[in-house]
């Protein structure tokens, strides 16, 4: 489905989202060093814990709300709520503040969320919604290589700047919502106006429904073990690589190599690994577009398991960049198919609440993928490696349960 062809909707939000996550990664990945160097690293590491947790009533919240008041009201609730707390961690004169403004960032992007993917969903017809969230993934990941370069000097040296620029860009994202943004709603989830309290009862009851439906348990069981291999690349390797790969030569010109710190090397994985994503996510959705949804979860979770696995049996740089490009592929063909899976399966009168609840593997994960940190004190490399295969395995298995009981039951699709 060519651009050109897109709803006005999604146009507009392919900009706004895009633009701001390139100032996303120019926070983010520093955020933890900061509250490391204003807090003590033991009290960053503990509060790192607990955004996850908001994260995830913001969700269900936001979730609820986009299937009672519209797609477009709540996409406005966050883009506020993440305007104001960029101003007010413009304006902090704590680290304490600074902190209170993070997770309320974060709150307001959960919010977010659900109502933005649930908007994709009513606009796009089915055979396209993997290529569409390709593009927007395509999009983020621009900024994921370029923010975290540029972010290394403004937010460390021009921090305030960087987040006047946030929160500017995001009133003028408010702005075109507002105007230029139109609702998706579908009529058949349209109901009367009633009062807030009784709204969220009635969505609390709805999420009840939904987790005693067995299929999208086994899918978030499923994509909690499949989420820890990919998690990996913001936790476990970075210890593993700034401990046990030694400072080398990327190559030699001339009769003089450019070397690199085991910390400079990182930086290029991780870069590499952003690059990737905006070259390939979009062949590669294509590539795999008319696999059946159950191979390519499988196919995702032995690259990103096994290549994961792999980092621990070499520490050359050419070598690492190698399997940077298996686990990247990995994570490149599950991300649009995850989407386009829960799209299709949610009922048109209960998409958002289904989005919301389908980020519940993405926090739970975030739980459990920081344990392989804490294991590396007690556990070899190798040793924590494996246990990092095991969740993919697991997650293998999980997901042939998941298409046996999804293929059972007719009636969801």
């Amino acid at each position: 489905m060519q651009i050109r062809l897109w709803d006005n909707n999604l146009k507009v939000r392919l900009m706004g989202e895009g633009l701001y996550n390139m100032l996303f990664w120019m926070y983010f990945p520093f955020i933890t060093v900061y509250f490391s160097e204003a807090l003590g690293s033991g009290m960053a590491g503990l509060l790192m814990t607990v955004p996850p947790i908001f994260s995830m009533f913001g969700s269900l919240l936001g979730g609820a709300l986009t299937d009672r008041l519209g797609r477009r009201p709540v996409m406005l609730m966050g883009a506020s709520l993440q305007t104001l707390m960029f101003v007010m961690f413009a304006v902090s004169p704590s680290p304490w503040m600074d902190y209170a403004a993070f997770i309320g960032i974060g709150i307001g992007g959960a919010i977010y969320r659900p109502a933005s993917s649930a908007m994709v969903a009513d606009l796009v017809p089915a055979q396209s919604l993997r290529e569409v969230f390709a593009t927007f993934t395509t999009a983020n990941n621009i900024g994921a290589v370029l923010g975290p370069a540029l972010g290394a000097i403004f937010f460390f040296h021009y921090r305030q700047e960087l987040l006047w620029t946030c929160a500017g860009v995001l009133l003028v994202y408010f702005i075109a919502i507002y105007f230029m943004v139109h609702e998706t709603l579908p009529n058949s989830a349209k109901g009367t106006t009633i009062k807030m309290t009784e709204v969220l009862k009635e969505q609390w009851k709805g999420y009840g429904i939904i987790f005693r439906d067995k299929v999208f348990l086994v899918y978030i069981l499923a994509g909690i073990c499949a989420l820890i291999p990919i998690m990996q690349l913001d936790l476990y390797l970075p210890v593993f690589v700034i401990n046990h790969v030694p400072t080398q030569a990327l190559f030699t010109w001339n009769g003089s190599p450019l070397m690199l710190s085991s910390k400079e090397v990182f930086g290029w994985l991780v870069g590499f690994n952003g690059l990737l994503f905006v070259l390939f996510v979009l062949p590669v959705t294509k590539w795999f577009g008319k696999w059946r949804e159950r191979n390519v979860f499988i196919l995702s979770s032995l690259l990103s398991g096994f290549g994961t696995f792999f980092v621990g049996l070499n520490t050359n740089i050419w070598y690492l960049f190698f399997i940077t490009i298996i686990f990247t592929f990995g994570e490149m063909v599950r991300s649009p198919v995850t989407q386009s899976f829960i799209s299709r399966y949610a009922p048109d009168h209960a998409r958002g609440q289904y989005m919301g609840a389908d980020s519940l593997q993405y926090t739970i994960g975030k739980f459990l993928a920081p344990l392989m940190v804490f294991l590396s004190g007690w556990v070899p490399p190798m040793g924590v490696f494996s246990i990092i295969l095991a969740f993919a395995l697991i997650s293998i298995l999980l997901y042939v349960l998941l298409f046996r009981m999804y293929e059972e039951q007719p009636a969801l699709e």
